[in-house]
């Protein structure tokens, strides 16, 4: 069986199904991509700007932090920004910036959480209208004094069949992309707070 035959062995609950499948595979490549350009060796990074800090060298670093894709990166250019000011006013600006990359980290993962409840529930809707051919074609056989075979019952069984797997399936792959991608923004998340609680250490005013 082709794959445009097993389509129309699914029916048309397939096709959203198959649909939901495609939007998680091209969302979670995207935020793969996304997450793996703005990956960076922050220890190295801190280390680097740290020392240019302790030197009061601050353009040097905030050059270093400029030219840095790491939102750890960000998050110590905002609070060198305010270096000179006081630690409340450091601390709210690192904390602007942070507000601001995290609705970025988490672009288009709301398609993906309901992509988790959606597939499911579409295999549970192909599942009813499968069961619906099958009581159709008895009422209808049966109304003509027709004797029906399993060959009659087939199309619907198996379209019951395969949309439930299909939708289980699409949702479980749909649950375990989400599920990483917010892995990963926690992670940065923690070397966000970490390099602002850093920096914090290192102002003296």
């Amino acid at each position: 069986m082709n794959f445009f035959q097993l389509i129309i062995s699914g029916g048309p609950i397939l096709i959203p199904i198959i649909l939901c499948s495609v939007i998680t595979l091209t969302i979670f490549i995207e935020r793969l991509m996304y997450f793996n350009s703005i990956r960076a060796d922050v220890q190295l990074l801190k280390d680097r700007v740290f020392d240019l800090i302790s030197l009061n060298k601050l353009k040097e670093a905030y050059a270093i932090c400029e030219g840095s894709s790491s939102p750890s990166a960000k998050i110590i250019k905002a609070g060198l920004i305010k270096f000179s000011a006081s630690r409340i006013e450091i601390k709210e600006s690192m904390k602007n910036a942070g507000d601001l990359l995290i609705p970025e980290f988490k672009i288009n993962l709301i398609f993906l959480s309901s992509i988790t409840y959606i597939s499911p529930l579409l295999g549970l809707l192909g599942t009813a209208t499968g069961m619906a051919v099958i009581f159709r074609t008895i009422e209808v056989k049966t109304k003509a004094l027709q004797p029906f075979t399993t060959g009659d019952l087939a199309f619907g069984v198996w379209s019951a069949i395969l949309t439930t797997v299909a939708g289980m399936l699409v949702g479980i792959l749909a649950f375990i992309a989400y599920n990483y991608c917010e892995y990963r923004i926690t992670q940065f998340i923690n070397e966000m707070d970490r390099s602002a609680v850093e920096l914090m250490e290192k102002h003296n005013v």
